[in-house]
């Protein structure tokens, strides 16, 4: 059965340019282009994007973030930090992927679609509050979440499978009950952050759940992990919508990382992801682009997780053919405390 799978690109994410040589490149949105021009699966309801406003974007950042960003506006080259740049147009492109993000959470919400994705760049989930990093400026799956508290969700889920620990998404939530911050990620490496024990602070302490993975993890752990953890603490907290960090670097073929992931994979944790969020949230679902730095992965992937979206995980997928509990039992007995796992 199909549902109304909303889509939103723009060339202008092409717009901000990093530099000669850097993988987060604009190329990886024009694959994306390809994809949605190309696409021959159930129709695609196109939204578009605008920017996000200042009161939006300081709704997860400091004023002084945003101030820092705005000045880059109209320099050819400026460096933020050894892995982030920007270009003339960085600041606008930043403030349409934010801005992207949250229509396209409206048109979720509001229910002109089912669910949806935003390809947007530059990615989000490593800058924090105060910081842009790790390819960063503006954390848009965070901005995406405190607007959705604004529009009266008591309840948000980020899920995280990004092959680099979200480290800014967690930080902006780290003593916030009412966003659940779930990430799988390569551990340890870049930012170095995420261990299992980390589980939140104060009032959010149990509300952050990280899986960490040794490298050379493939899809049976991956799977494993979605369906004896993730699913379980999502469907105990019973989120009003639930929002995706879809990272593409966990794939096999991707340059920057250690992991196994394939398509099968990807699919595996959408449709789990769909399923929980057709059981407890309304199936109110929306991703967001975010790492993955070969260009046929991230084409693949993305063809793989829509092809999910617009079918709402009816779908088999290729099931766990293996049982890789080695990081699975010891995060369930630091996450009992706060989830019956």
């Amino acid at each position: 059965m199909s549902t109304r799978t909303g889509i939103l690109i723009d060339p202008r994410f092409r717009e901000h340019d990093p530099g000669r040589d850097h993988p987060e490149r604009p190329d990886r949105i024009a694959v994306l282009e390809d994809l949605v021009h190309d696409w021959r699966g159930p129709a695609l309801e196109r939204i578009a994007p605008r920017l996000a406003t200042a009161e939006e974007v300081c709704s997860a950042h400091t004023p002084e973030l945003l101030a820092r960003i705005r000045e880059t506006e109209g320099e050819l080259h400026a460096r933020i930090d050894a892995d982030t740049a920007t270009s003339e147009r960085s600041y606008e492109v930043a403030l349409l992927a934010a801005g992207g993000l949250l229509e396209v959470t409206d048109a979720v919400a509001c229910g002109a679609v089912d669910n949806a994705f935003a390809f947007v760049r530059p990615p989000g989930h490593h800058a924090t509050a105060e910081r842009a990093m790790g390819f960063c400026l503006f954390n848009n799956v965070a901005i995406a979440a405190r607007h959705l508290r604004r529009r009266g969700c008591e309840r948000v889920a980020i899920v995280d499978f990004d092959l680099h620990h979200g480290n800014g998404t967690e930080a902006i939530f780290y003593d916030d009950p009412s966003v659940l911050y779930v990430s799988t990620h390569q551990y340890p490496y870049y930012p170095g952050t995420g261990a299992a024990t980390d589980v939140g602070r104060g009032e959010g302490e149990g509300f952050t759940v990280n899986v960490p993975f040794s490298a050379g993890v493939g899809d049976a752990a991956y799977l494993l992990a979605f369906d004896e953890v993730i699913d379980p603490v999502l469907r105990q907290f019973a989120p009003d919508f639930v929002l995706v960090s879809a990272g593409f670097d966990c794939h096999r073929r991707d340059p920057l990382g250690g992991m196994r992931v394939s398509e099968d994979g990807f699919i595996g944790m959408m449709r789990r992801l769909l399923e929980v969020a057709r059981d407890v949230s309304g199936g109110r679902l929306a991703a967001v682009l975010e790492g993955g730095y070969d260009l046929d992965a991230i084409r693949s992937s993305a063809e793989a997780s829509l092809g999910q979206m617009v079918r709402a995980g009816d779908a088999r997928s290729v099931e766990p053919n293996e049982h890789d509990g080695e990081a699975i039992e010891p995060l369930k007995h630091i996450l009992r405390p706060y989830w019956h796992l």
